[in-house]
């Protein structure tokens, strides 16, 4: 069977090393071409999945025409996601978007288009939605498990994107590399908020089942001497009432060594029951009225082509199937409204409608 060529462009995020071994690691799919305008910045890159020379390109556009890719996996500073997929999708290439969406909703929205126009798929990769808790969470929400849904509790983070490099491998920030960042930079999208707050919104309006909030109110703590923020919490007020979606660069611990207290996930609030999953955690927590006391659930085991963002993507292409659930445009763009709404919210220090 032909492979799905994809090429890897930009590594502003750490997480293109991560998508790049769900590529190595996938029977269907080749590397055709990684691209970067710094060429120290795809070194661990080119040695972990031993990259040819004449396929690492510091040029976009030669990239995408000498390699002739299915697929680009991008991986830009938050506020230059479309841009880059206005460009990209120029070459008629399906589009893979690392989290978080775009650093506004007008972005969203040239995104969407472009991908339209060139009759390609777009996909926002969340890594939670690969996450066997939450996935659990929602089968048993669909089932009815816990009744009909009422608020969201999300709480997660990290200690900072600064903290480890692809594939989590830790590393020790030091200020000069906190000033140097671009998560740390107001003009590239950085911020707690916008890194995390899309992830909640995103998952969360999975869980609500696509209905969006009437209003938003949002609070950040920058720090001193900070363009960005690296706390906020933002208060959704939907019909059924209020969920809570709370970001936080500065965790006591990073949820995948050590979970913090608070945890990192979500606790979902329904009519006749309540739902706990967490990150990384190989069971949920199950409370209904017949057993107040609760359970605890193990995770679904997550089978192909649902376990990574790769898997999927390239199950979607190869059945020319739309792209579904978190990933999907639809359901990210009202996630982006709330994160919008809270920008809003935060700068103004005011609860505000949902932003559209």
């Amino acid at each position: 069977m032909k492979k799905i060529k994809v090429v890897g462009l930009n590594f502003d995020h750490m997480h293109m090393g991560d998508l790049l071994r769900q590529c190595h690691e996938h029977p269907g799919v080749e590397i055709v071409g990684i691209c970067d305008e710094d060429p120290a910045r795809m070194q661990a890159a080119i040695a972990n999945f031993e990259i040819p020379r004449a396929r690492v390109f510091t040029d976009l556009d030669r990239c995408l025409r000498e390699t002739a890719p299915d697929l680009a996996v991008l991986c830009p500073a938050t506020a230059e996601h479309a841009d880059y997929v206005e460009r990209v999708a120029r070459h008629r290439v399906h589009l893979l978007v690392e989290k978080p969406f775009a650093a506004t909703l007008r972005d969203a929205d040239r995104m969407i288009a472009a991908a339209k126009k060139a009759r390609r798929l777009l996909a926002i990769n969340w890594p939670l939605r690969w996450y066997p808790a939450h996935v659990t969470a929602h089968r048993l929400l669909q089932e009815g498990r816990i009744g009909a849904l009422q608020e969201v509790h999300y709480y997660d983070g990290n200690r900072g994107p600064l903290w480890h490099t692809a594939d989590k491998i830790e590393v020790s920030p030091t200020p000069a590399m906190k000033r140097k960042s671009w998560f740390y930079k107001k003009s590239r999208g950085g911020g707690s908020l916008l890194d995390y707050l899309g992830y909640g919104t995103t998952l969360g309006t999975w869980y609500h089942s696509e209905k969006k909030p009437l209003e938003v109110t949002a609070v950040v703590d920058q720090g001193r001497g900070l363009e960005v923020d690296e706390h906020s919490v933002t208060i959704a007020r939907y019909a059924t009432g209020l969920s809570k979606f709370e970001t936080r660069w500065g965790t006591f611990s990073d949820p995948w060594t050590q979970q913090p207290q608070p945890k990192c996930g979500f606790v979902l609030k329904g009519e006749n029951g309540t739902i706990s999953s967490y990150d990384f955690e190989p069971t949920i927590r199950l409370q209904t009225r017949a057993n107040v006391h609760g359970e605890d659930i193990p995770v679904d085991a997550l089978q192909p082509p649902f376990q990574n963002p790769i898997q999927y993507l390239v199950h979607c292409i190869l059945n020319e199937q739309p792209v579904e659930g978190p990933l999907s445009p639809k359901i990210a763009r009202i996630g982006q409204q709330i994160v919008d709404s809270a920008v809003l919210s935060a700068r103004l220090k005011k609860t505000v409608p949902l932003a559209d």
